[in-house]
């Protein structure tokens, strides 16, 4: 008889904070920081990539660069080890991995032509 072993997750993030509060916590991070159009996507029975999607636009590239990399600081201050994509790149898009949270921080041009909230069925901001 073969005994079936119950699934495990293993992560190597160390959670000190609900998802909840996590969430709370970038919003209320991205709020500050002058983050424009703050869209909250929850995705629960969606999909299995994540919980929730938080897509923001900085005013300028530096300021989207800036946004990814302050709030890195702050996640890992939480316990939290992030995952970033983009940050090495142009300033046009990044990405911040949080396992259950998902976060895209574009600039305004590059957040419209790639409109992934209409991915989710949300409309897509319109330039300022």
């Amino acid at each position: 008889m073969v005994e079936k072993k119950a699934k495990k997750t293993v992560t190597k993030r160390t959670k000190t904070l609900s998802e909840d509060e996590l969430l709370a916590l970038v919003v209320d991070f991205l709020d500050k920081g002058k983050a424009e159009n703050i869209l909250t996507i929850p995705l629960a029975g969606k999909t299995s990539l994540a919980d929730y999607l938080v897509i923001a636009s900085g005013h300028s590239t530096r300021q989207v660069l800036a946004l990814a990399s302050t709030l890195c600081e702050k996640l890992k201050e939480a316990k939290f080890k992030p995952r970033i994509e983009g940050k090495e790149g142009s300033g046009e898009w990044v990405i911040v991995d949080l396992g259950d949270i998902i976060v895209h921080l574009f600039h305004p041009e590059t957040r419209s032509f790639y409109a992934i909230e209409k991915l989710w069925g949300e409309k897509t901001p319109p330039l300022n």
